[in-house]
């Protein structure tokens, strides 16, 4: 297991390296931070001058092998905007999105698995039928569409529920605060992940049950819920273990319009910022940070896999 983990980790060098290349041509040819700063009270010398303190008046290719050079030496360089450090602009607000995607994946996973399983048990009757409808109604509904909706009915119809920020000024952020700002964005990152996944459970354990060791295990007079929830949902583990793998970057990156909706201060909110100014080196240091996140869910998974099925050899 070890080999193989540091046989993937070296295969995800060059694959990272690959990510960071596309990323930084197709924001090169998106337009440069110094157009952004043209005005009538601006001069052509005074940006040439931060042209050439960015780096900006060398050909794209040496400007990246530029940043790429202060990235090894452990430099994501400084904000062009702000001037802060941009590890330190995401080290401030990675946790406030962890919460927030944690959060949703938990409670999306914890209601997408017994529900695809109720629905592989009691197969072709209406029960499923509604459950597979409701699935696909929530996972197609759009996520801004959703957001809205619940924003106009417990904010401003209800009144019950905040609609901006992560706690309410003044009051010290504490943790009820927190939860009841928690709580609309969860819903609506958590319903996308329930929709999509109680198919793929229900499909999961439905291939399983047609597996013969089950009915053995039923002929040997095994209760019914036992062979469900030990037999049949462990080795259907792994295909769960699949979906939970690619829902971590997808939730990571849909959470970018719902920071936005609801000014929550994540790594959306100044990845929104970072864009609509230019700022490369944000940008470039996000992108990072989210191919480091896809290639870390995929490693996670496949070590899962092991986990969960001792007959997988590495």
């Amino acid at each position: 297991m070890l080999k193989y983990i540091i046989k993937k980790i070296l295969l995800a060098i060059p694959v990272l390296l690959g990510i960071t290349i596309i990323d930084y041509f197709i924001m090169s040819i998106a337009g440069s931070p110094l157009d952004m700063m043209v005005g009538p009270r601006v001069t052509r010398e005074s940006l040439a001058i931060r042209a050439a303190q960015w780096g900006l008046d060398q050909p794209v290719w040496l400007q990246y092998l530029s940043w790429l050079n202060q990235v090894l030496h452990g430099n994501l360089g400084y904000s062009y905007k702000s001037y802060q450090p941009v590890a330190d602009l995401i080290g401030s607000h990675i946790a406030p999105t962890l919460l927030l995607t944690g959060t949703a994946l938990l409670i999306g996973m914890l209601i997408a698995i017994p529900l695809g399983i109720y629905s592989a048990v009691h197969r072709y009757q209406k029960r499923d039928y509604t459950l597979i409808g409701l699935s696909f109604g929530a996972s197609s509904i759009p996520s801004f569409f959703l957001a809205l909706l619940l924003i106009y009915l417990f904010t401003v119809r209800l009144g019950l529920l905040p609609s901006s920020g992560m706690y309410t000024p003044g009051t010290g952020g504490d943790a009820l605060d927190i939860i009841r700002h928690m709580i609309m964005p969860v819903i609506i990152l958590a319903v996308p992940i329930v929709g999509n996944n109680v198919r793929y459970i229900r499909s999961a354990v439905l291939e399983i049950l047609e597996m013969d060791y089950l009915r053995t295990a039923k002929a040997k007079g095994i209760g019914h819920r036992l062979v469900i929830n030990k037999h049949a949902l462990r080795n259907a583990l792994l295909p769960i273990i699949t979906v939970i793998g690619m829902e971590i970057p997808v939730l990571f990156g849909g959470s970018i319009i719902i920071e936005q909706i609801f000014s929550w201060p994540g790594l959306g909110l100044i990845t929104m910022n970072a864009i609509t100014s230019r700022d490369y080196p944000v940008i470039m240091g996000i992108c990072l940070l989210s191919g480091v996140v896809v290639l870390a869910a995929n490693l996670i998974t496949d070590i899962l896999y092991a986990i969960a099925d001792p007959t997988i050899k590495y």
